[in-house]
């Protein structure tokens, strides 16, 4: 297995640079000789040789749990992500009379970052605007409405009508100036 590891195309790099150390090992080459020939340092070589000797074919492989933990939780990060798909508190909505009210007037009207990491401290969950701002990144969430004055709800409103059509240049071109230029011969 080690052998055919060792030759592996299409295996991680890292995990066959290991195996050709303990394959080397094997044919009977030396510590430097084989730091020598694979690139790397004595020290790696007798790492290697040494988890191999204790543990086999999984002493190769990465220990897992290797950098930093994570400060919040996936349970967290999806209550924070579910908070952009809810109602912010203070969005007025029209009751049934025709009168406007929000849930929580003092409350933000629109999703921001700092509303949304404000709201995610009163739910508990330790985060900051940056935090919260790479999270619904990674996740391709918007947290950000359309304009609402790109559109009416009026039932009177009538728009400018049909846009202008393919043919016509969106940026007006630089006007040519009609006199020759002279090229200084």
């Amino acid at each position: 297995m080690i052998r055919r590891l060792a030759r592996a195309r299409k295996a991680p790099r890292d995990l066959v640079t290991r195996a050709q150390i303990i394959e080397l090992s094997w044919s009977g080459a030396r510590v430097p000789t084989i730091a020598i020939e694979l690139g790397c340092g004595q020290k790696t070589v007798r790492r290697w040789l040494h988890r191999f000797n204790r543990s086999g074919l999984e002493g190769l492989e990465d220990l897992g749990g290797q950098g930093r933990k994570r400060r919040i939780t996936e349970a967290e990060r999806s209550r924070i992500i579910g908070l952009v798909r809810q109602v912010p508190p203070g969005r007025l909505k029209v009751q049934p009379g025709g009168d406007l009210s929000a849930a929580d007037e003092a409350g933000p009207a629109e999703w921001t970052l700092d509303s949304l990491a404000a709201q995610a401290r009163q739910l508990g969950i330790e985060v900051g605007r940056s935090q919260v701002r790479r999270i619904l990144i990674a996740e391709g969430v918007r947290w950000r409405r359309t304009r609402s004055w790109t559109r009416s709800k009026d039932p009177d409103f009538v728009g400018k009508g049909r846009g202008s059509s393919a043919s016509t240049p969106s940026h007006p071109r630089a006007r040519r100036s009609s006199a020759p230029t002279s090229l200084g011969r």
